[in-house]
């Protein structure tokens, strides 16, 4: 089947950086979750799902048929989707009160996590794009599902853990901020957006982390607790001025065209929403849910355009497949 063997092909090119649509997707509906949004939240996940198993399997293929690829593709930022769907997935299932699976994606997470965040850390060099906020998403990514396990379960250790990675992960976006390119906020192509959404998902990791803590479990005594507090808020609200700097930034120069780093875009997007809904119970601050109630649909309407614009691309690509084979057969005849 023509239309078939195109649509494999097309998939087979997808690179690393694809990733964040699953990463997009499954924040989504993790923030359609936390804003009482159930039923959408699910029918969110599962599309999540589906695109997480198909780039999972792909993942699986380049590594047993095209070793060299996969290889130098993993050490490219793009590569740490992989790690931050992952965990994002998690979340959503450790949410619904699903905590074996939630638990067996926080592992996979875990064991990709060293192996990328080390070949991507090779290739850093100054000026890069937004995605080389990557490595921190990741690593909060861990930190958030962590917490939220270690609350449902009451794992200290495991709380523990989550800290450590929070911390790191804040250290990680430090290093990232040097390399950066300010100047991607005026021309990038979508994945400028991870500035923000590093910090949004620090925010949230801060929030779960804060929630965690409990009679049961008595994680942090009251300097601890404070500081993270402290650290929380300063993180929604830094968060906040980037997501209207950057939103700024869309409206002077604007960028209309479907790109596949716009999938960068919506994760801040609706990690910002997610934020800010999670902390405003978490450090006692309830203005904050009626922003993050707004910014919810901010991030779905988001979500939509750029879904239509990922699936007219991919027609326009499938489509034209057979057209460009057939032009190259005759040229040799």
């Amino acid at each position: 089947m023509p239309g078939l063997s195109s649509l494999r092909a097309w998939w087979a090119q997808r690179p690393p950086a694809a990733g964040a649509a699953v990463m997009a997707t499954g924040t989504v509906s993790v923030a359609l979750h936390l804003a009482g949004r159930g039923l959408l939240s699910r029918i969110v996940l599962v599309l999540a799902c589906a695109a997480w198993l198909g780039l999972a399997a792909e993942f699986v293929l380049r590594l047993l048929r095209d070793r060299a690829r996969w290889v130098s593709e993993a050490g490219t930022p793009g590569a740490l989707t992989a790690v931050a769907a992952t965990a994002v997935l998690g979340t959503g299932f450790a949410a619904l009160g699903r905590l074996a699976l939630a638990g067996a994606l926080l592992v996979l997470a875990a064991v990709l996590w060293p192996v990328l965040l080390v070949l991507v850390a090779r290739r850093r060099r100054p000026r890069m794009p937004g995605s080389v906020f990557l490595g921190c998403v990741a690593t909060q990514g861990l930190a958030v599902l962590g917490a939220a396990l270690a609350a449902a379960e009451s794992a200290a250790w495991l709380a523990r853990v989550a800290l450590v990675l929070f911390w790191f992960g804040l250290v990680l976006y430090v290093l990232a901020l040097f390399l950066f390119d300010p100047w991607q906020v005026a021309g990038g192509a979508g994945d400028h957006w991870v500035a923000g959404g590093a910090l949004a998902i620090s925010a949230l990791a801060g929030a779960k982390l804060l929630a965690a803590d409990s009679a049961r479990l008595y994680l942090w005594n009251e300097d601890d607790s404070g500081v993270l507090r402290f650290t929380t808020v300063a993180l929604v609200l830094l968060d906040l001025a980037w997501y209207a700097v950057l939103l700024i930034a869309e409206i002077v120069w604007p960028r209309p065209r479907y790109d596949t780093r716009r999938w960068a875009t919506v994760f801040p997007l609706g990690m910002t929403a997610a934020a800010t809904l999670s902390a405003a119970t978490a450090v006692g601050l309830p203005w904050l849910e009626g922003l993050g109630h707004v910014l919810v649909w901010v991030a779905v309407a988001a979500w939509l355009a750029v879904g239509v614009g990922a699936v007219a691309a991919a027609r326009s690509a499938i489509t034209s497949a057979p057209v460009r084979d057939g032009v190259r057969s005759t040229a040799r005849r």
